[in-house]
């Protein structure tokens, strides 16, 4: 009996810890106030480790403050791949993300409570064909692969197959984790591949690839990554994404008024060489992030075209555009399913 009282007040203590340990982790939460600690308000966001990210790289290492002037972390926190990254920011294990702009516009209509800030980027999507692959007919019973079927990789790859009188069914499409691409095309796995840099350009160098079509000739003003708040973080702490997304969009002016600080700051985050990172950067750039009205209708015009959404999320319920704007009055509302509609 003794033994069992013992067991029982043991049990309890370990159950009264794991409630505390909880309970200091709940000041966290995607939808509570972020306070500072130790006088830094900290932003959790996530990525992948492409040139896409870029600007992320260059805010992690610039002054940010708050509205208050309080001082403003970003805390990177990387993924090896999309599906893992956007399960992240879904469910508010990252305040907010640089993610397939798709993936992110699929989860809203999905009422997954997410909105966008900005762009990553402009360009910089290459589309891959191996020694063999001289021409697009040429894939014709190949095996080509897409980072993720919700991809401007895959609206690239349709409309490259469209302009040539094909269409999926004259090939066999695969997903791959980027980093597994070089090598595939390498090893004869796979006849060609469409992805973020510096993947392509890696093949290119190596020479086992080259670059088959132009990407902004087949979609003019592509667009692919952005950088995405959790819904909840954002109305919580919305002047404190406000306060991130600034310093994003200035972070990618500064990368274009200062070209030479592209490649040694993808150096410090991105496994590839010198002359693979100064390729890559040749096909990217970062200036002018704001989500227009038009690039978004394009967009989800291109996603309804190939069913990859049935019912387009509005403008307004998806991009917060306060957060790039000069000061003002915040727009965002409590309702978790805000559906405003464009005015």
């Amino acid at each position: 009996m003794k033994r069992r009282i013992l067991f029982l007040r043991g049990l309890l203590a370990a159950c009264l810890t794991l409630l505390l340990v909880l309970a200091g982790g709940c000041g966290n939460e995607a939808g509570t106030p972020r306070a500072a600690e130790n006088g830094v308000r900290t932003v959790r966001i996530a990525y992948l480790p492409i040139t896409h990210a870029l600007p992320l790289f260059a805010e992690q290492g610039a002054a940010l403050t708050d509205e208050d002037g309080t001082p403003v972390k970003i805390e990177l926190v990387k993924y090896s791949s999309w599906p893992e990254l956007i399960d992240a920011l879904n469910t508010g294990k990252v305040d907010g993300a640089s993610v397939l702009i798709e993936l992110a516009v699929k989860a809203r209509e999905q009422g997954i409570d997410v909105r966008a800030a900005a762009l990553g980027h402009h360009a910089g999507n290459i589309i891959v064909g191996g020694r063999d692959i001289q021409s697009v007919e040429d894939l014709r019973g190949k095996i080509f692969a897409i980072p993720h079927k919700q991809s401007s990789h895959k609206l690239l790859l349709d409309a490259m197959l469209a302009a040539h009188d094909m269409s999926e069914d004259d090939l066999t499409v695969v997903e791959m984790t980027p980093p597994e691409m070089p090598s595939g095309l390498a090893q004869g796995q796979i006849a060609g591949y469409c992805v973020a840099e510096p993947f392509g350009a890696k093949s290119v160098l190596l020479g086992t690839g080259h670059v088959l079509e132009d990407a902004d000739a087949l979609w003019p003003g592509n667009v692919c990554c952005a950088l995405v708040f959790n819904g909840g973080f954002l109305r919580a702490n919305h002047d404190l994404a406000r306060a991130v997304t600034q310093g994003y969009a200035a972070a990618g002016e500064e990368l274009t008024a200062h070209p030479e600080e592209r490649a040694p700051l993808a150096k410090q985050h991105l496994k590839a060489t010198g002359k693979v990172l100064a390729l890559s950067l040749q096909w990217i750039a970062y200036d002018d992030l704001a989500i227009t009205p038009a690039a978004y209708d394009d967009l989800v015009q291109r996603m309804q075209a190939i069913h990859l959404i049935e019912e387009a999320p509005a403008y307004d319920a998806f991009v917060d555009a306060t957060l790039l704007a000069p000061s003002q009055p915040s727009s965002m509302t409590t309702s978790p399913t805000d559906s405003t509609e464009r005015k």
